[in-house]
């Protein structure tokens, strides 16, 4: 089915970002997990600010915070089918505003870094260690873990327009 003009440059539009923004970022997840894999051993923390941030390699089979271990062949799937809804909503151009453009892409780039790791490596790389204050230790993550938090506030801040301010695309560049 022929895209119309104004679906094909909500297409356009989300494309670019997937190109400017998702990509670059997949390629930095993608990068740094490598530096770590290749520098860094599992049992070795490397301070980077001593008491607050840490180099580490962690291998998550399971989710955020590392809930439903050792069942990364359910997240191939989901994370696969997670992609592939995100195109296709690109391409309805369900993403009107630029906020919900750009958490889509900052989405898919993260969907793919945690997907690519867990079809190379059975696991997802996480480095980032962050010991807080009124926390304690928070659980590594990653590049593409940060974009899909990210995505997700911004799919939030994105809810709070009505939908004639949405489709003039907020504040952010189309």
């Amino acid at each position: 089915m022929p895209l119309l003009k104004a679906e094909r440059e909500m297409w356009n539009n989300g494309m670019k970002l997937w190109l400017t923004v998702a990509l670059p970022l997949y390629l930095l997840d993608q990068l740094t997990k490598w530096l770590v894999l290749w520098n860094i051993s599992t049992d070795e923390i490397v301070p980077v600010v001593p008491g607050f941030f840490n180099l580490v390699q962690v291998h998550n089979t399971g989710a955020a915070f590392g809930m439903l271990k050792n069942n990364n062949l359910f997240f191939i799937g989901l994370s696969s089918v997670a992609l592939i809804v995100l195109v296709v909503l690109t391409r309805r151009g369900v993403f009107v505003d630029g906020y919900s453009r750009l958490a889509g892409a900052l989405l898919a780039s993260g969907v793919a870094g945690n997907l690519t790791d867990r079809l190379l490596h059975g696991h997802v790389v996480d480095f980032l260690d962050f010991i807080l204050p009124w926390y304690g230790r928070w659980p590594s993550f990653n590049v593409a873990d940060a974009c899909i938090c990210v995505a997700a506030g911004l799919f939030i801040l994105s809810s709070f327009f009505d939908g004639k301010s949405r489709k003039t695309g907020g504040s952010l560049p189309a």
